[in-house]
């Protein structure tokens, strides 16, 4: 189950993260059912109820497909009555032609298209927020909903599960960076003084650079304003966008923008940047792989990066509601949470205080700095700006 090594790993390299704060045949017969008595005809007859299978539709890297690999058969041994059908969506191919089938299957009144849960990250909430299409989760059906942070929940109105998470750190080279940035303004500071060293991937391919333009942005506002999606936070970003602009003559290729989380995580292995933003969990699982050069460190700044969680969402006409309530309870189970910790080299989507004492020890000196944003769809005009003020220059 939770090999001590990954967490072990997490305190050692990182100077200071973050945790958690705190990417089908369709059927009418529901969970109720299959909970309900067998009739004695049925009892006679020596006839086995059938479980209830729904649909999982998920995306991401290979990790990701491991992860659940692994846990939907835990589950299953436990509740023979329900079968989860996985619908893995390999990272690079898209999980919006999902979504749209969630939203076209409502328009056209036929349920919720044979989705019954949908994994992925914080825009899709708030987009399926909007669009009307996730339901509310109830804590007296998943009991483990108690295991997460309140205030995290009340961020999405309880529309869905943060099962695991990540932060966004500084990943570098050790041998040429003896004294990482700690702060925002060092960090800053650092990049015009070591010119060409520093990468930062499109904010629109990838969550690394988006987290590193976002903190940016959000160093000028008020604290609150990254729980904010309302058009009027957008004046702010003013002086956000003019720093960008100004640190951007000092990146890589005075203004080279990588596409996609891996694409700065590959300078960095070639050794032709010294420094990136980048998720902690990418860089353990290719540290372990042997992907990253041994030398590889994290840290984190303060102010933190904003990191976040994965979520996973319930379609609002989904008709195996109370099969998906079994498994998602299962999810937020210490048992379910220690094997999420081991494989994906990241944070548990509960709070630390309801694993085992050995998880809880290993994440001791790494539990400060982690943020969450939450601004909805301004990451769209932000991204569009990045483009047109930043990286068009």
């Amino acid at each position: 189950m939770f090999r001590k090594k990954s967490a072990v790993m997490l305190v050692t390299l990182m100077t200071a993260t973050a945790a958690f704060v705190s990417g089908c045949g369709s059927s009418s017969t529901n969970a109720g059912s299959a909970a309900e008595s067998s009739s004695p005809a049925k009892e006679a007859a020596g006839t086995k109820q059938q479980p209830v299978e729904f649909n999982f539709y998920f995306t991401g890297s290979q990790n990701v497909k491991d992860l659940w690999d692994t846990l939907i058969p835990m589950f299953e041994k436990q509740n023979a009555d329900v079968k989860v059908k996985p619908v893995y969506i390999p990272s690079g191919t898209g999980a919006q032609p999902t979504y749209d089938r969630i939203t076209a299957a409502k328009q056209a009144n036929k349920g919720s298209g044979d989705i019954d849960l949908y994994e992925d990250g914080l825009s899709y909430v708030t987009r399926g927020q909007k669009d009307g299409l996730w339901d509310t989760l109830p804590g007296d059906k998943i009991k483990n909903l108690a295991n997460v942070d309140e205030k995290t929940l009340k961020d999405i109105s309880n529309l869905a599960i943060p099962y695991r998470s990540s932060a966004v750190v500084l990943a570098y080279n050790s041998d040429k960076v003896k004294t990482p940035p700690t702060t925002l303004d060092e960090l800053y500071d650092w990049i015009k003084k070591n010119p060409a060293k520093f990468a930062y991937n499109d904010p629109s391919t990838g969550g690394s650079g988006n987290s590193f333009v976002a903190t940016t942005l959000y160093k000028f506002l008020p604290e609150e304003a990254i729980h904010n999606s309302d058009p009027s936070v957008e004046k702010g970003w003013d002086q956000g966008f003019s720093l960008l602009k100004d640190v951007g003559k000092s990146v890589y290729g005075k203004g080279i923008y990588p596409k996609k989380n891996q694409g700065t995580l590959d300078l960095l292995t070639s050794g032709e940047v010294d420094m990136i933003p980048a998720w902690s969990d990418m860089v353990l699982e290719q540290l372990a792989k042997g992907q990253l050069p041994k030398t590889t460190k994290m840290a984190q700044i303060k102010p933190g990066f904003n990191g976040g969680p994965t979520y996973l969402m319930v379609p609002k006409l989904s008709e195996k509601k109370d099969a998906v309530y079994k498994f998602l309870d299962f999810v937020l189970s210490s048992e379910a949470q220690a094997v999420v910790v081991d494989k994906m080299h990241g944070f548990p989507g509960i709070k630390l205080s309801n694993m085992s004492k050995e998880i809880q020890d290993s994440f001791k000196g790494a539990s400060e700095g982690f943020r969450s944003f939450n601004i909805g769809e301004l990451d769209k005009d932000m991204t569009k700006r990045w483009q047109s003020e930043v990286a068009a220059q």
